[in-house]
């Protein structure tokens, strides 16, 4: 029974684990000319969004697009890293759950 409790624990710690991992997830991308930044959590959504003196210059239709391409950009590093951290949590769990005892 404790070696029973010992594994359900252990799977529940690597439950929270990955959880923390993915919230914990922020990227950070600047443009090309380093007029926007804007940063996403590990689901894409936008975070936050800096404005460097004279991206107003661009014009409004300019400025849209790099906005877009900056927080696309940052979203696909996000979703990068979220992959990794899924790929790692399936594998140790697999292998949390292929140790488990025969009965």
């Amino acid at each position: 029974m404790d070696e029973l409790e010992a594994r359900a624990n252990a799977q529940l710690d690597g439950l929270y684990e990955f959880n923390e991992k993915l919230t914990a997830i922020l990227v950070r991308e600047t443009s090309p000319d380093d007029l926007v930044t804007a940063e996403v959590d590990g689901n894409g959504s936008l975070q936050g969004l800096w404005l460097a003196p004279g991206a107003n210059e661009l014009g409004a239709t300019r400025l849209g697009e790099q906005i877009v391409a900056t927080a696309a950009m940052a979203a696909q590093r996000a979703f990068a890293k979220r992959a990794a951290i899924t790929e790692e949590f399936n594998e140790s769990f697999a292998e949390l759950l292929a140790s488990r005892p025969v009965t």
